[in-house]
């Protein structure tokens, strides 16, 4: 299972508002129930506080990477949103985030969520990738911007030609 897959472009969020990390939160569950019906945004919204109580989920360089299980979710599910202001989010370097990866995992997703969530880290790692988010002009620049970001991360497949 690769990131590509799951992080279709209308689930890729240009000019979010923002306001604070709970609204943030609050904004991508309810977006996420309106495109996933077997969802519901407040269990998804519950579950994502919950997470962000354990630690912040605010890895640095302006990035969040929110995520949780979720009984409901099938299949992993991401979503990007960059916001339109940089909020506080309790990142580990004091620095607010404009740049916001969520995934939602299976309840009994294990290592493919922790390879998921490794690629995740690795793409918004990259000072480059980074630079070139905040620089996007739209909602289908961001995606493609993101896409790039993830097919130079992964590993090439085999067979492919």
């Amino acid at each position: 299972m690769s990131l590509e897959s799951i992080l279709p472009p209308e689930r890729t969020l240009f000019g979010v508002p923002g306001g604070s990390k709970k609204r943030v939160l609050e904004f991508f569950s309810t977006f996420i129930a309106q495109n996933i019906p077997s969802l519901d945004s407040q269990e998804v919204f519950s579950r994502l506080i919950g997470r962000e109580r354990l630690g912040s989920t605010g890895i640095g360089h302006g990035v969040a990477i929110p995520h949780s299980r979720n009984p409901h979710c099938k299949a992993p599910i991401a979503g990007f949103l960059k916001l339109d202001e940089p909020i506080d989010f309790d990142a580990i370097d004091g620095e607010p985030v404009d740049l916001v990866f969520v995934l939602l995992v299976p309840e009994e997703a294990d290592d493919a969520h922790l390879a998921l969530l490794g690629q995740v880290a690795s793409v918004m790692n990259d000072a480059e990738t980074r630079s070139a988010l905040r620089r996007a002009g739209s909602q289908r620049e961001l995606h493609d911007c993101l896409l790039e970001a993830i097919r130079r991360q992964a590993p090439a497949p085999s067979g492919r030609g």
